[in-house]
């Protein structure tokens, strides 16, 4: 059996929540640019449960604007999908299973424009979903009467402007947009770029002013691992417990937030979300950014080598190993969370701290840290260079903890053997891929100084970093005196010496 509407009265499960069958009658009131895991597990998540509360009650018409693939999998099965969740919360397992029924249709942008175009004539259409990737929101200097335009942000205009003329530019009908791409200020970037459009398409003044005075364009920050399917494995224990077969089943981890940057009247359009503390909607939500940056990216970044290095493989592993995981809580909420370059209070960030350690702690979710080693270089400059600038601003001394993971980073980016384009470390006779732009140059540099004078030339190389970190008070002894230990005694006896608390000899 095939999950659909159709089989819904079948499933007999009571592990399993099912949709009533009026929510299948409800009015369609948003538009999707994309049909990944990461809507279909968060957005589409909180507007799913808000209808089964009778609060939002719209449904979703997906746009799916690539030419790779088709919708038949959503044809097929009424575009419902089993939403899976598991995880640990406060603590304590966590498993969920629902049918989403917060989809109405799938329409292709390139076989079915004019469908799509037909939706800006809905009036109870009201906002703007997208997650079409970071390249998505570009600027592409193209004609939006093309059938269909090539851009997300030329679809998105051409909506808006068909929807403008359907109701002759009535403040009533102007939408709430809310991309989800992973970019800072999402919203903003997306408007500038709609408006340069409508300019380079010379389109009406009054429709100019429509668009700025009646739209809103929300920048949203969203935060839930997604992987999609579950494992062969678990999927085919789930489908046999329930009864049905579903090619669209996701599992997502049980933290979730999509933060949204808009005022009242944002509040009313997104009624959605009242359904789930996860949605938060603020005149500001720079916190949010802050928080997930620093807590989740930072201690990732400056734990992956740690990690790595010691043989975890999955974030999973290093939780599991007492050493690496005392050291990760240590380093996120006794270095990194008191030296966020935000305004934030202590039980702010330890709260935040102690879900991130939660999420880390998930059986179900494989996050490699050989993945979270790609631009290794670039993503401890932003992610961790400001904590490190913010933390000298209040002490003199340096950060034990923090100079460990940057002794960690410096002994990952030995490049020893290369390969066409690509570069490799080894460590222990194990060879490992070294994915960053900045390998050639750190590769040049082990060359030219060796071991000896790699940690000042990594730490003084201001073309890296914007400025000399061999210059901040003791960080340049700490890290050499942390890198000289690993190298000659190994990771695991550099963080029994962290957390006794020793001297290095």
């Amino acid at each position: 059996m095939i999950l659909s509407r159709y089989t819904l009265k079948n499933i007999q499960s009571k592990a399993l929540q099912v949709p009533e069958e009026s929510l299948f009658e409800l009015p369609e009131k948003v538009l999707q640019f994309g049909t990944g895991v990461l809507l279909r597990g968060l957005p589409d998540y909180f507007i799913d449960k808000a209808n089964r509360q009778g609060i939002f009650n719209g449904r979703i018409v997906v746009v799916k604007s690539t030419t790779h693939g088709d919708t038949s999998a959503f044809d097929k099965q009424d575009c419902l999908y089993t939403h899976c969740v598991r995880g640990l919360e406060n603590g304590q397992r966590v498993e969920e299973n629902f049918v989403n029924s917060s989809i109405s249709r799938v329409l292709s942008a390139h076989g079915e424009w004019d469908k799509i175009l037909a939706c800006a004539h809905d009036e109870n259409m009201q906002v703007v979903i997208s997650n079409t990737t970071e390249v998505g929101i570009q600027l592409v200097k193209e004609d939006i009467k093309h059938h269909p335009p090539v851009s997300f942000p030329g679809k998105l205009l051409a909506f808006l402007y068909e929807r403008f003329q359907a109701f002759k530019g009535s403040s009533e009908s102007g939408m709430v947009i809310v991309p989800t791409e992973l970019i800072p200020d999402n919203g903003k970037k997306l408007e500038s770029i709609v408006l340069e459009l409508a300019h380079l398409n010379s389109l009406d003044d009054s429709f100019i002013e429509w668009l700025e005075q009646h739209n809103y364009f929300c920048s949203s920050l969203v935060d839930r691992i997604v992987p999609g399917q579950p494992d062969p494995q678990l999927k085919s224990s789930i489908e046999s417990g329930f009864g049905y077969k579903d090619d669209l089943m996701i599992m997502s981890e049980v933290y979730r937030l999509w933060a949204i940057e808009g005022d009242e009247q944002v509040k009313k359009v997104l009624s959605f979300a009242k359904a789930d503390e996860g949605v938060v909607i603020a005149p500001d939500i720079d916190l949010f950014r802050e928080l997930k940056l620093r807590l989740l990216n930072g201690t990732h970044t400056l734990s992956s080598g740690i990690a790595f290095l010691d043989g975890c493989t999955t974030v999973k592993d290093a939780m599991d190993d007492e050493q690496v995981s005392s050291y990760i809580a240590e380093l996120m909420l006794e270095e990194l969370a008191p030296s966020i370059p935000y305004r934030v209070d202590a039980d702010t960030a330890s709260d935040f701290g102690m879900k991130v350690l939660d999420r880390f702690r998930n059986p179900h979710i494989k996050h490699n840290w050989i993945s979270i080693t790609v631009q290794y270089a670039s993503k401890m400059k932003m992610r961790n260079l400001p904590i490190l600038l913010r933390h000298y601003q209040g002490n003199q001394q340096a950060p034990e903890r923090f100079a460990l993971g940057f002794a960690a980073f410096i002994t990952f980016m030995k490049p020893v053997e290369k390969e066409g384009s690509q570069y490799f470390g080894e460590w222990k006779s194990n060879k490992y891929p070294i994915q960053d732009d900045m390998a050639e140059n750190f590769f040049r540099k082990w060359k030219e100084v060796g071991e000896e004078g790699i940690v000042h030339s990594v730490l003084a190389d201001t073309g890296l970093w914007g400025q000399d970190l061999a210059a901040l008070p003791g960080f340049y002894d700490c890290v050499q005196k942390h890198f000289t230990f690993v190298m000659k005694n190994g990771i695991k006896k550099a963080l029994e010496t962290v957390q006794s608390k020793k001297l290095f000899a």
